[in-house]
C-alpha cells in the first residue's frame, strides 16, 4: 500500500527554501520556497485543471507551487517513462502524487514503482484542505480560460452554459490551410471550417489588411463581440509535399487566432490538444459541411491591438534594445542555417542577434511546445527554459519564424502566461531574408549558446 501524506508534510517540504520561486515568471503567484530538490510533488489530474480550470468545485482552481503536470491519461502511452524523465522526475527521487481521485493518483503510484522508483507516497486531501485554504500556495496559468477542454466545447456546443463563458454568441472554427478535406473528413460538431489563407497573406505570409480581415471575419459570422472556439487537426506533416503546412492544421488555428486578438475579437479560445483532445474524450465526429452565417459589421476598427504585431521597422529597432528581444522559433537547424526550413524560400540563416527559443524538429511541429497529446506544455517549464536563454517578462518580446505559425504559437504561450509584453514579428525569417539590405548568421552563435530542450 502507498504511503499518504498529509497537509503538514506537504507544508514542510514547500517551506524549505533553496532557490526564488516562480513568482517572477508568472504573474500573481504566491511567493513560495522551492521544495527540497530530491522531492517531486506530481499533479495527475487533466492539464486544464492543472492549469486552472475548477473540474471538481474545488474552491480554487490551480495547482500546489511547483508541482509537476502528468496526467494519469498519458499512462497509455508506451514511452510514459520517458515523459517522465524530461520533466527530470528521477528514480532518486521522493515523488508525492495527487489527484482528483485515489483511483488515478494509486494507478499513477504503482506506475511509478513499477519503473523503480523507490519512494513513491500520496497525497488524497488536495480538494478538501489544500483548495480549501486560501493560505496555502497555489499557482495557475493566468489566461487559463482562452485553453478550453473538450467537455468544455461539449458543453458549449449542446445548449449549455460552460464555465467563464459569459456570451450568448459563438463561432467554433475548424482551422487549416488549403486543407478542406481536413475538415470534411471529420470534425466537431457545428464547426465551419476556416483556411488561414483568409487572414493572412501568401505574399507574404503576413496578416492581411484592416479592411481584408473585416471581411474575411464577416464572412465567416464573428464580430468584435462574438466568443470564437478555434481548433485544428494534425495530420503528419512531411516536408515531401507541396504543401507540408495543409498537414499542420493545429498550429494554424492558433495562428487565427493570434490575427483575431490583433483585430478586436474580445474572447478567444482554443480547444487545447485540438481535434486530438476531441476524439480522446470519445465525442461524436461530425461530417456536415456547415454554412457561414455572414454578419453585416464586425463591430469595431481594426486593429484594436496593433502592438501585438511587430513589423520590420520596430524589429531592427528591438534587436538594438536593451529592453527587447527578438525570439527565434525555429528548429536548431533552421536557426545555424543548414537549412532554409521551406520549399519556398532560398536563403538560410537567422536575424543577426536573435534569441533562440527552439520549436522542435522542423517548420511544421512544435513539439517543444506540446505535450505528448497535443495539448500545451506545462507552462512552468516554457517559463523556465525561456529564462535560461534570456527570454523573460521583463522585456518587449517579438517572437518570429519563417512566416508566422510557430512565432505565433510560442507568442500565445506568453500570452496565456500573462507576459504584458508579447508580439509576433509577423514578416519573421521570409521577409527578412528577401530584403538584401538586411544582414544574416549562421552556424553557432557563441559558448554559451544552449538548445531549449
Amino acid at each position: 500500500m502507498v504511503i499518504e501524506k498529509t497537509t503538514k508534510e506537504i507544508i514542510t517540504l514547500l517551506s524549505e527554501s533553496k532557490s526564488p520561486s516562480f513568482g517572477e515568471l508568472v504573474p500573481d503567484c504566491r511567493e513560495v520556497g522551492e521544495a527540497s530538490q530530491n522531492v517531486k510533488i506530481v499533479d495527475v489530474r487533466p492539464v486544464e485543471a492543472y492549469n486552472g480550470w475548477k473540474l471538481k468545485n474545488e474552491m480554487r482552481g490551480g495547482h500546489i507551487a511547483r508541482a509537476k503536470s502528468l496526467p494519469a491519461k498519458w499512462l497509455k502511452y508506451i514511452d510514459w517513462i520517458e515523459i517522465v524523465r524530461r520533466k527530470e522526475i528521477l528514480p532518486e527521487h521522493e515523488i508525492i502524487i495527487y489527484g482528483y481521485s485515489p483511483e488515478e493518483t494509486q494507478k499513477v503510484a504503482e506506475r511509478f514503482e513499477k519503473s523503480g522508483y523507490k519512494n513513491v507516497s500520496v497525497y488524497p486531501h488536495f480538494v478538501n484542505e489544500w483548495t480549501a485554504n486560501p493560505d496555502l500556495p497555489m499557482q495557475k496559468l493566468e489566461r487559463y480560460k482562452n485553453l478550453v477542454s473538450a467537455e468544455w466545447v461539449n458543453e458549449l456546443i449542446s445548449g449549455g452554459k460552460p464555465a467563464e463563458y459569459e456570451n450568448d454568441k459563438f463561432v467554433l472554427v475548424h482551422s487549416h490551410y488549403r486543407n478542406r478535406e481536413a475538415y470534411l473528413s471529420g470534425h466537431i460538431p457545428g464547426a465551419i471550417d476556416m483556411d488561414t489563407l483568409a487572414l493572412e497573406a501568401p505574399e507574404t505570409w503576413n496578416r492581411r489588411s484592416p479592411e481584408e480581415l473585416k471581411s474575411a471575419l464577416e464572412a465567416h459570422g464573428i464580430t468584435a463581440d462574438t466568443t470564437v472556439v478555434l481548433y485544428g487537426k494534425y495530420m503528419d506533416p512531411d516536408n515531401a509535399d507541396e504543401f507540408p503546412g495543409s498537414a499542420a492544421g493545429d498550429i494554424g488555428a492558433i495562428r487565427n487566432a493570434f490575427i483575431m486578438l490583433y483585430a478586436g475579437v474580445k474572447d478567444v479560445r482554443i480547444l487545447n490538444g485540438g481535434f486530438q483532445s476531441w476524439q480522446d474524450a470519445g465525442f461524436e465526429t461530425s461530417f456536415t459541411d456547415e454554412p457561414k452565417k455572414p454578419v453585416s459589421d464586425f463591430g469595431v476598427s481594426i486593429p484594436q491591438k496593433p502592438e501585438l504585431a511587430v513589423d520590420t521597422p520596430e524589429a531592427k529597432e528591438m534587436i538594438a534594445a536593451a529592453n527587447a528581444e527578438l525570439v527565434c522559433v525555429r528548429s536548431y537547424p533552421e536557426y545555424i542555417g543548414e537549412v532554409s526550413g521551406y520549399n519556398y524560400i532560398e536563403a538560410k540563416g537567422r536575424i543577426p542577434g536573435a534569441v533562440f527559443a527552439d520549436c522542435g524538429s522542423d517548420a511544421y511541429h512544435m513539439e517543444n511546445y506540446r505535450n505528448v497529446d497535443h495539448t500545451t506544455c506545462e507552462f512552468h517549464e516554457t517559463a523556465e527554459i525561456w529564462k535560461r536563454n534570456g527570454i523573460t517578462p521583463d522585456k518587449h518580446l517579438a517572437f518570429y519564424c519563417g512566416t508566422g505559425w510557430r512565432g505565433s504559437e510560442a507568442w500565445f504561450n506568453a500570452w496565456l502566461m500573462g507576459w504584458p509584453r508579447v508580439s509576433v514579428y509577423d514578416g519573421g525569417w521570409f521577409e527578412w531574408s528577401n530584403d538584401p539590405e538586411n544582414r544574416f548568421e549562421t552556424g553557432v552563435p557563441n559558448e554559451n549558446f544552449s538548445l531549449r530542450r
